[in-house]
């Protein structure tokens, strides 16, 4: 669902056991502003997931998120968390994988 919803419910829920899988994809698609939202919502973090827009596919230079900004946003925040890498391969997927590595890699 949205990021902003989610951020309610894990807001009225109250605990600090329950986080956010901020889906960069996702959230990108559905509400955009990646990087606001990511310092806006940086307590509600739990764990992180990348594709490439559109289609879902590698981070590549032909998908439209900046990629090294977002992670430098996270780390600008204090995440010190994981980040899957959740994109479906067009190629090579470990061609892919390691592209994606080195895009994150700030």
């Amino acid at each position: 669902d949205h990021c902003d919803y989610c951020i309610d419910i894990l807001k009225e829920v109250g605990s600090s056991h329950l986080k956010l899988l901020f889906d960069i994809y996702h959230v990108q698609i559905m509400d955009g502003d990646v990087i606001r939202r990511i310092h806006q919502h940086k307590e509600y973090l739990g764990h992180i997931h990348t594709a490439g827009n559109p289609g879902r596919a590698e981070l590549d230079d032909v998908q439209e998120i900046n990629y090294p900004a977002v992670m430098k946003a996270l780390l600008d925040v204090g995440y010190d968390g994981y980040v899957g890498q959740e994109f479906i391969p067009t190629r090579d997927p470990w061609a892919g994988l390691a592209e994606a590595v080195a895009k994150c890699d700030v």
